[in-house]
Formats: C-alpha cells, structure tokens, sequence
C-alpha cells in the first residue's frame, strides 16, 4: 500500500464533562494532527498520475480542518447551561460545539470523518494533546 502523511496543529481550549481530575477545568492544548492517507495502487491518469493524492489537495483539506478549530473553545454539546453559551458570545469568544466529549480520541474519529466526507481515502489520523500524549483512530 501506497501512503502519504500530513500533519497540522491547532490550539483550543476545552474541559471535560463528568471528569474528575485537572480536566475538568477550562484549559488549553496545543493539538496536533497527523494524517494518514493511503491506496493500493496509485492514479494513472491527468496531474496526480502516479500519486495517491496531491500533497497540495491533501494538506489544504486538513489544515482546513485544524484552522477550523484553531483558537476556539471546544465545548461538548450539552455540557454547557444555555445561558453560560449566550455569555460567552456575547463576550466574542469563539465557541465550537461538537457532538462529543472533546477528547483526543473523539477529536481524531472526528478528523478522520471529516476527511473521508471529503472523498479522501483516510486510513489512520492521529490527535497529541501533549507532545507525549496521543490518541489514534483508524478505519
């Protein structure tokens, strides 16, 4: 199998519902993507004869993705009152709702969905919220 990788980094702040420890205080991370990218043979005809994808096409699909992200407050849909969403925009932060606990984990099956949406043959997407912590999810 052919593969291409790709990565790109966003920083956001999150906390965790239902979590008892130092993550269920609004912090923030560094996040980081990498994605992974594969086929068994490669293309054959036109620009991306003999590749899998254009890097080009490949990177500018997931740098969208993280810059989507990239200085927003993550927050779990529903973990919020809805008064304290109204506040904070009001205040102009910019809020994210997604449909899952924010974890590393949820946020590389979110990436990886994401991608394959977009027609992009995923195999494996990595999220780090530490240089030293990673989560993975593969297809």
């Amino acid at each position: 199998m052919y593969c291409l990788q790709t990565e790109a980094a966003f920083d956001s702040a999150h906390f965790l519902t239902d979590y008892y420890g130092k993550c269920e205080n609004l912090h923030g991370h560094r996040w980081r993507v990498v994605v992974t990218i594969g086929a068994d043979e490669l293309q054959t005809e036109g620009t991306m004869k003999d590749m899998v994808l254009d890097f080009g096409v490949f990177k500018k699909a997931v740098r969208a993705l993280a810059d989507s992200l990239d200085h927003t407050f993550l927050v779990e849909e529903g973990s919020l009152k809805p008064a304290t969403i109204a506040a904070l925009e009001g205040e102009g932060f910019s809020l994210t709702i997604m449909p899952f606990r924010t974890t590393a984990e949820n946020l590389a099956r979110w990436f990886f969905e994401q991608l394959r949406e977009q027609g992009l043959p995923v195999i494996e997407v990595e999220c780090d919220e530490t240089p030293n912590n990673r989560a993975f999810y593969r297809g």
